[in-house]
């Protein structure tokens, strides 16, 4: 029998983690990192990844990057091929790189609905598609981590956001989590989602500006917004053997609001 430290080491691992230059990409690869996991980072900007790769170094954690679009297929194809040539096999697989855009909804533009949709849940799925069948499934070995929203789990406040595009895809990103999950049980890979609630970001800075912070805490049961601790426990659970009888499963991380 293992002991708690041995399920969540993850020393002799390796990981894909897309928008893994700031933010939320780049908390779960401190902590996968952390772990022992070898990590490589994907996003679009080269400059961003070289800065997220020297503070990784500081902590003491080696991570290859590779600079990619993640709503272009044949970008995705790349991105998949070269991590795999480089770490040999994707054990974990963190679909992070995600995008937004807010307007109204009888005025959002049809091209900010196709980016939205093109890189959240499209190239999501292209991604996942190509690492599990050129590596997971050979293997029978994988863990995927979908970082949702809880957006995608209702809508927004009357006078809030204004995000319909991005509230859908995460809501696509929830079921194709389960579905996923169900098709590639059989072949020992787990499939589960994060759905943060609202953390400090360059993406969510202009709905920080706007309603201020007091205002985003007031509906919230633990009174505070996400920080750059709080997705590291739930990441390293889903990627790590303690949770190898996970899957299918949406783990929101919103100090409660999902709850009430």
């Amino acid at each position: 029998m293992r002991t708690i430290q041995q399920l969540f080491d993850l020393k002799g691992k390796t990981a894909l983690i897309t928008g893994g230059s700031r933010g939320l990409g780049l908390q779960i690869a401190e902590a996968l990192g952390e772990q022992g996991a070898r990590i490589v980072l994907s996003a679009r900007k080269a400059d961003e990844l070289r800065a997220a790769q020297e503070h990784l170094k500081g902590l003491g954690i080696e991570a290859d990057w590779i600079a990619a679009d993640g709503s272009q297929e044949s970008e995705i194809i790349r991105l998949a091929d070269e991590a795999i040539a480089r770490l040999g096999h994707v054990d974990i697989l963190v679909n992070n790189a995600g995008a937004t855009w807010g307007a109204p909804a009888e005025d959002h533009p049809v091209e900010a609905w196709d980016k939205v949709m093109n890189l959240n849940i499209r190239g999501l799925f292209l991604l996942s598609q190509r690492i599990g069948k050129l590596s997971m499934i050979p293997r029978r070995y994988g863990r995927i981590i979908n970082v949702a929203s809880i957006a995608g789990l209702a809508g927004n406040p009357p006078g809030s956001m204004e995000t319909i595009a991005y509230n859908t895809s995460k809501g696509a990103v929830v079921n194709f989590t389960r579905t996923l999950a169900g098709e590639w049980g059989e072949h020992n890979i787990t499939v589960n989602a994060l759905a943060p609630g609202f953390f400090p970001s360059k993406m969510t800075k202009g709905s920080l500006e706007r309603m201020g912070v007091e205002a985003m805490c007031a509906g919230v049961p633990l009174h505070r917004l996400g920080d750059d601790e709080d997705l590291k426990g739930a990441a390293l659970l889903f990627a790590s053997d303690a949770g190898k009888h996970i899957t299918g499963q949406i783990l929101a991380v919103d100090g409660g609001v999902s709850a009430v």
